[in-house]
């Protein structure tokens, strides 16, 4: 007989301490009854809220102090004590009237699958009694919380000093894979091309997201986006394989659903690349057409002069290597009219935590219609910015 399961949120709940539980952004994703008990609020009144907009300190110090504390969360993926902090709060049932209190808040990380840090463990322990208590002891067990406190600061600042050191060394690397990975686009004949690429906060500047724009010999133009499961280096490497591996079989094979056939096969020999999701379109200029073939990837977007998007949605198969035995991958193709915006980009563009992708692709639709005047540099630092920062993204903007 297994072992029972264990309800972690009912544990959560259940925990004696206080404590809520932040995005990276520091957002309240959930806060236990210990944590509603003390501050006198409901779950309802927290969740959804920025930590410091909820609890605004009455000193502008704690802010700054909580707010390092946390980043140093994020840097560092492990435990911070921040200084104590006071807020009032209002006596139940005695509208007006306001009680001191003090903490200490404990953050701590937890920790994703790829080690980076998904949420932050925000706890409070209650000192008020402490910093309320008079006499010589109150004072001497004072000036040893601050000394205690203020040697845990240094040595966190010592700590940190050495992973900035080995972040910038590490950064360095990941600057030169990037330039190596995701270079600027090929001039094409005919039309302009642009190209942008934000990695996720909190990670290095190169994930699992690709590009690639390519002038064919026979005059049309190849543009694909990928996204590889995961962050960090070891995502950017398996990146870097399949990225290199479409653009070659673009070149020989005949349309993008053949292209995708090959790297779907490729990918299946290659450690982490199951799961990862890619369009490939090739572009004929002059008979104004587009083929494409989508590895359970979002749809392009074509945007028309009129204003009006429509997404290339009737080519989609799974992820590559996620079925378990091969079938050819489908292909259509699309015309689009002179000054049309063709726009390829990756989900960390439209997916945000708790929306419906549907809301994300009606923003992206805005967006093109919006802006489709700014030109595709225009075009492409405005629609850029549309995601989450807690995702990768990668996007390029043809103007045919």
């Amino acid at each position: 007989m297994g072992e029972p399961g264990i309800d972690y949120h009912a544990v959560f709940e259940a925990s004696p301490s206080a404590t809520l539980v932040l995005t990276t952004e520091f957002v309240i994703q959930d806060a236990n009854h210990a944590y509603q008990e003390l501050v006198g609020r409901d779950r309802d009144e927290l969740i959804g809220k920025y930590i410091f907009d909820a609890f605004p300190p009455e000193d502008e110090s704690e802010t700054v102090d909580l707010q390092a504390s946390l980043r140093r969360v994020l840097d560092t993926r492990t435990q911070d004590v921040a200084g104590p902090v006071r807020h009032d709060l209002q006596e139940p049932g005695r509208p007006g009237l306001f009680i001191e209190r003090y903490w200490s808040p404990v953050n701590a990380p937890v920790l994703d699958s790829d080690g980076q840090v998904a949420l932050i463990l925000h706890r409070l322990e209650e000192i008020t009694d402490l910093v309320r208590a008079g006499g010589p002891e109150a004072d001497h067990r004072r000036r040893q919380m601050e000394h205690e406190l203020y040697a845990r600061s240094r040595e966190l600042q010592q700590i940190n000093e050495r992973l900035r050191e080995a972040n910038l060394r590490e950064r360095q690397v990941a600057l030169a894979l990037q330039d190596a990975m995701l270079p600027a686009p090929q001039k094409l004949a005919h039309h302009q091309a642009a190209v942008r690429y934000r990695p996720a906060v909190n990670t290095l500047n190169v994930c699992g997201d690709w590009y690639d724009v390519t002038q064919l010999p026979s005059g049309d133009y190849a543009v694909a986006v990928g996204d590889v499961v995961g962050h960090g280096l070891f995502a950017a490497g398996v990146m870097g394989q399949l990225r290199s591996a479409l653009s070659a079989a673009i070149r020989v094979v005949d349309g993008p659903a053949a292209a995708l056939d090959a790297l779907d096969m490729y990918a299946r020999s290659v450690d982490g690349a199951l799961s990862t999701t890619a369009v490939q379109t090739v572009i004929a200029p002059d008979v104004h057409r587009i083929a494409y073939s989508s590895a359970g990837h979002p749809p392009p977007a074509l945007g028309h002069p009129d204003g009006t998007v429509r997404f290339l949605d009737r080519a989609t198969d799974p992820p590559l290597g996620a079925a378990p035995t091969y079938t050819p991958r489908p292909q259509t193709d699309v015309t689009y009219p002179d000054g049309a915006i063709l726009v390829l980009y990756t989900d960390g563009l439209v997916e945000r935590r708790g929306e419906d992708i549907d809301e994300g692709l009606g923003r992206l639709a805005d967006g093109l219609a919006e802006h489709r005047s700014l030109g595709v540099e225009g075009l492409a630092d405005a629609l850029i910015g549309l995601g989450s920062a807690g995702d990768d993204a990668a996007l390029v903007v043809v103007h045919l």
